[in-house]
């Protein structure tokens, strides 16, 4: 993913999770990841695998493509 891309990605993930009034700590528990990883997604500064971002989706109980299309 290109950097731009990235940071819009971050922003929808810390936005979805604000909405449900859920800390960084907590989204990361819900999906088995490191707070810190979350963290770093939210900035724009990891490119996440598949993987991850079907974790985080279910740590926000949405499907993965809420993340990942336009």
């Amino acid at each position: 993913m290109r950097e731009e891309e990235l940071i819009k990605l971050g922003q929808l993930i810390r936005s979805k999770r604000e909405s449900q009034g859920l800390t960084q700590f907590e989204l990361a528990e819900k999906s088995n990841v490191d707070r810190n990883y979350i963290g770093m997604l939210e900035r724009g500064e990891r490119n996440p695998s598949y993987l991850s971002l079907q974790k985080i989706a279910a740590g926000l109980g949405i499907p993965v493509n809420q993340l990942i299309e336009p």
